[in-house]
């Protein structure tokens, strides 16, 4: 490759130019805001990710977990805010990499929140069919279970381990969410908040009800022994739990996705982002203690269900199929936040012309990116009915480490080449938080299955691919340049 081509692919926006509108309707406030991050955060990981990093890999000692998922957040999010308040394009850290590092490694980051944000939704998806089956299951239902679960994975039904065939609900689900956001995303927002309550509800009964019947035996030992296998408990378990529920704080950056649709961004963004990471950082940890407190974390083993587990532990079983039915409500804010998020990322590539403009076609009534809506809602199907969720949440976390390293970067590059522009937040301390925000990201990385690593491998190669193939050649920024 050629001096030239090889400098191209490190070309950079100009961040005085890329403060435009893109056509999509301003219509977000401040709590609306609020309300799309924590009911798109409090979900699967609380319902579901407990459960499993408890049992596979920390034992009681998630609470570490996710103590340490929440200092990885607050160090990122921090370095978020502060980007927000200087870029209101709606790519997200993709943009702000592209301002930042130039083209090929804001593709790669764009590349991988495919992970963050598609893998993400399948694993909602597929939790949520968890909770619907466990209802079903309840009422003494007869139905076909295998097909609420994929074909790597076998199911508990009457005693007997049935294998799975692909997971249907997960795709209905899917399916109704998409239709129902390229209808708009005002409309959206107001069934989002709604449901947010519901969500927060059911998180504060479990809390409430559970809390005096928590048995602190159950704590002991905290900190399980190694089996002998890295991450099986020990200390290399917490990391890798953590490294499995950093995917349940996953959400706060999809609040900067929504930039060109949120009334005053550089003022709002910054302040939720940091609002909506302290108010999840203090459910998670709390609720997670009741829950591990309620039941040997031995029992969680393979439970697709541990929050109605858990209250099975206490007086009140009336209260299951209760919280069980507000669960399944309150997972669609979660789909909700990652659907918006994917669309909007990939609007933005399209924009730029690193992707077909089939991604930024905008619908003349609703306002939406109504084609690219479609074309993820088949994507996230086929994943979320093929594969088990213990595989697609390591896979979304990778996603989203990946991205976050390279934003806490940013923030430095951009302090020394674009130090005077006016930022609405600045990180305090200089460039401590965004070094330890890069290590934090590093150290999760690292702990991580090799099957994560090598899928990631995998699909950095195909976006390298498609970039060296159609994003470099349709590129506006190198078409502009050569112009």
């Amino acid at each position: 490759m050629d001096l030239s081509k090889r400098k191209s692919l490190f070309r950079k926006k100009s961040i005085e130019n890329n403060q435009h509108e893109n056509g999509l309707a301003r219509v977000i406030g401040m709590p609306s805001l609020i309300f799309f991050g924590v009911g798109g955060i409090v979900g699967t990981g609380l319902f579901t990710v407990t459960g499993i990093a408890a049992s596979e890999h920390a034992g009681p000692a998630v609470l570490l977990s996710f103590l340490i998922g929440a200092l990885a957040c607050s160090f990122i999010g921090l370095c978020y805010s502060e980007l927000a308040g200087m870029i209101t394009e709606s790519g997200s850290s993709y943009s702000y990499i592209y301002i930042a590092m130039g083209e090929f490694i804001a593709w790669i980051v764009g590349w991988n929140l495919v992970l963050e944000y598609s893998v993400g939704a399948a694993a909602v998806a597929v939790s949520w069919s968890q909770y619907l089956k466990s209802i079903l299951i309840s009422f003494h239902l007869h139905l076909p279970y295998q097909f609420f679960a994929s074909p790597l994975e076998k199911i508990n039904i009457n005693g007997q381990n049935i294998s799975g065939i692909l997971n249907l609900p997960s795709t209905f689900v899917i399916i109704f969410l998409s239709l129902y956001l390229i209808q708009g995303i005002k409309q959206s927002f107001r069934m989002n908040n709604m449901i947010v309550l519901i969500k927060l509800f059911v998180v504060f009964a479990v809390i409430a009800f559970g809390f005096s019947y928590v048995d602190f035996d159950n704590f002991k030992p905290f900190i399980p022994e190694n089996t002998g296998q890295f991450g099986h408990f020990g200390i290399s378990g917490i990391f890798q739990a953590a490294g499995m529920i950093f995917f349940a704080y996953i959400g706060f950056d999809s609040v900067a996705s929504t930039a060109q649709e949120v009334k005053n961004p550089s003022r709002d963004i910054p302040k939720a982002i940091l609002i909506i990471i302290t108010i999840t950082a203090l459910i998670y940890v709390t609720f997670a203690f009741v829950i591990v407190g309620l039941v040997n974390f031995h029992q969680l083993l393979g439970n697709g269900a541990p929050v109605a587990t858990a209250i099975d532990h206490t007086p009140y079983k009336w209260l299951q199929p209760v919280i069980k039915f507000s669960i399944i409500i309150g997972y669609f804010p979660v789909l909700v936040l990652l659907l918006v998020g994917q669309t909007r990322i990939f609007f933005t590539l399209s924009k730029d012309g690193l992707i077909p403009k089939f991604f930024s076609v905008i619908h003349p009534n609703h306002k939406t990116p109504h084609l690219s809506h479609m074309f993820f809602m088949v994507f996230i199907c086929i994943l979320s009915a093929f594969i088990p969720i213990s595989i697609l949440s390591e896979m979304c976390s990778i996603g989203a480490l990946s991205a976050f390293f390279f934003v806490c970067i940013s923030v430095m590059i951009l302090r020394r080449t674009h130090k005077d522009f006016p930022r609405r937040f600045k990180v305090p301390g200089g460039d401590i938080i965004p070094i330890f925000g890069t290590l934090v990201c590093c150290v999760l990385m690292y702990s991580l299955s090799n099957i994560t690593w090598l899928t990631i491998g995998g699909w950095m190669f195909i976006g390298i691919i498609i970039y060296w193939l159609y994003g470099h050649k349709h590129s506006k920024l190198q078409q502009k340049f050569h112009n």
